[in-house]
């Protein structure tokens, strides 16, 4: 049976819960496209959809390329309380937008703290070694009463060889981390939050990890992490965000039997 927008969204809400979630931004249905905007472009089945990291323009111009009809995104456009006019910016990608007849929705925490979806998760599970069983994961890193990131036992004592974790962690990204080495020769217990979590940096000497992977970090966190006896590794905040989106997209597409393209537009922060 076709899928519609509707039955999607539903279903990404159903999967990912957002409503457990008091977060920074919008989740869910950004901007509904419109079948009765231009009848040659009336579309109220969704056979293709397309992900992507961030919503912008040049995500937009890609996904209208590959005729996507619904693009999923981690970081949607609106964030904060609201905005209080359209400017240029905001008024050209809503434009791409509406000339394509494309449908944004966005998943951000949600998408971070899925057990199974979830760009900690999924990070765990690749570290942890191709055909391993799924790594034991403890719940970390919580955001105003719920947690989003995780704690992975990477391998049994005394733990992986810091350098090795390094350096998987760099396949895995396909880019050389920034690393303070200030932990262990070996982890065992490794925190993960993806994106801006380096302010978990003492949560996780807390909690007796190891090391604490996260996309990127501030000036601080360098003596931070050399106080805490802890490893940091910022692989990059777009680097780590990218797994969820994916995986999210891929299931949807599994599910309602539609084309799903993953949009890459690298970003070196």
């Amino acid at each position: 049976m076709p899928a519609t927008l509707e039955d999607i969204i539903a279903e990404a809400d159903r999967l990912l819960e957002p409503e457990r979630f008091e977060d920074y931004c919008l989740n869910g249905l950004q901007v509904p496209a419109n079948p009765s905007l231009d009848p040659a472009h009336a579309r109220p089945e969704i056979e293709r959809i397309a992900t992507g990291v961030s919503a912008h323009a040049e995500l937009f111009e890609l996904a209208a390329e590959r005729e996507a009809q619904l693009l999923l995104v981690h970081h949607g456009m609106f964030w904060g309380p609201g905005f209080r006019s359209i400017d240029a910016q905001l008024r050209r990608r809503l434009q791409l937008l509406f000339d394509a007849n494309i449908a944004l929705a966005a998943y951000h925490l949600p998408l971070d703290a899925h057990p199974e979806l979830g760009n900690n998760a999924l990070i765990a599970k690749a570290l942890a070694g191709a055909g391993a069983d799924a790594p034991s994961l403890e719940p970390f890193a919580t955001h105003r009463g719920t947690p989003i990131g995780c704690i992975a036992t990477l391998a049994p004592d005394p733990g992986m060889p810091a350098a090795d974790l390094f350096e998987a962690t760099a396949g895995l990204t396909a880019r050389t981390p920034l690393v303070f080495d200030a932990g262990p020769a070996h982890v065992k217990r490794l925190a993960i939050v993806s994106g801006a979590g380096a302010d978990y940096l003492a949560d996780a000497a807390a909690a007796n990890a190891d090391a604490l992977l996260t996309g990127e970090a501030p000036e601080r966190a360098m003596a931070e992490a050399r106080e805490l006896s802890l490893h940091l590794i910022a692989a990059g905040h777009y680097a780590t965000e990218t797994f969820g989106i994916r995986a999210l997209g891929e299931r949807l597409a599994a599910r309602f039997g539609l084309e799903h393209v993953f949009l890459d537009v690298p970003n070196p922060i």
